[in-house]
Formats: C-alpha cells, sequence, structure tokens
C-alpha cells in the first residue's frame, strides 16, 4: 500500500509530507538547491489526517484572505503551512522547525503561487489517502 503523502511546489521549490507509519513522518524540502531540510516527525495518522482536513476547509471557498495551519498543536509541530492570496491561487510560505516548534533551527522558504484547485486536489488526495 502506498503511504500517505503530499508534495507542493515544482522543480525548484518544494516541500514533501510523507506519513511513515505509527507516530512517523518524513518532512523534506528543498529551494532552489540552495536550502534543504530532510527530518523525521513525530505526527500520528491523526495528525496527519485533521491537517488535511483544516487545509481543504481553507480552501474550500477561498475568500481572499491569507492563512496560516501548523500541522499540529505544541513543541512537536514540523511545519506551518502560509498562503497569501495570488489571483485564483496562493504564494506558500513554509517554516519547518526540525526540533519542535521553537526559533533555534527552523527553515523558511517560499514557493511560488498554487491554483486553489490544484491545491485543493492535492490536500483532498492526501486525506483520502489516509481515510483507508
Amino acid at each position: 500500500m502506498a503511504r500517505p503523502r503530499i508534495r507542493l511546489g515544482d522543480d525548484t521549490s518544494w516541500l514533501e509530507l510523507v506519513h511513515t507509519g505509527g507516530e512517523d513522518s518524513r518532512v523534506t524540502a528543498d529551494w532552489c538547491s540552495s536550502l534543504t531540510a530532510d527530518f523525521e516527525a513525530c505526527l500520528t495518522f491523526g495528525e496527519v489526517a485533521d491537517f488535511a482536513a483544516r487545509m481543504l476547509s481553507r480552501l474550500s471557498a477561498p475568500d481572499g484572505h491569507a492563512f496560516s495551519e501548523d500541522v499540529t498543536a505544541g513543541r512537536n509541530n514540523p511545519l506551518r503551512l502560509t498562503g497569501d492570496p495570488v489571483e485564483d491561487g496562493y504564494a506558500l510560505y513554509v517554516t519547518l522547525t526540525p526540533n519542535g516548534d521553537d526559533n533555534v533551527c527552523l527553515l523558511r522558504m517560499d514557493m511560488d503561487p498554487v491554483d486553489a484547485g490544484e491545491l485543493r486536489d492535492l490536500f483532498g488526495a492526501l486525506r483520502a489517502s489516509l481515510a483507508r
């Protein structure tokens, strides 16, 4: 069975979250081959599913407002995704915190705008893969 995953971005700048089982996920990211991240994150199946549901809620009726969602609340949050409206989509900003939700070790990167419909499809596919 394929592992639940989502990949956002393009060949220049991208983020991938893969649920590897139990309370384990892997976060990888690359920005113009200049900044990279690759680390394990302690995230339950439910936390990943809840993140996908919250993102779908944000994207189901785009209102032209910026948003910001953490994968999970608390010290173990490895990822925050922020979207700023741009035409029919969102410019995405990613904040990665491999050691948890702190300002000691983090990576911030931006990605080109992504169409809101494409984002809905990506998060819908992630949610569907978690429902199996």
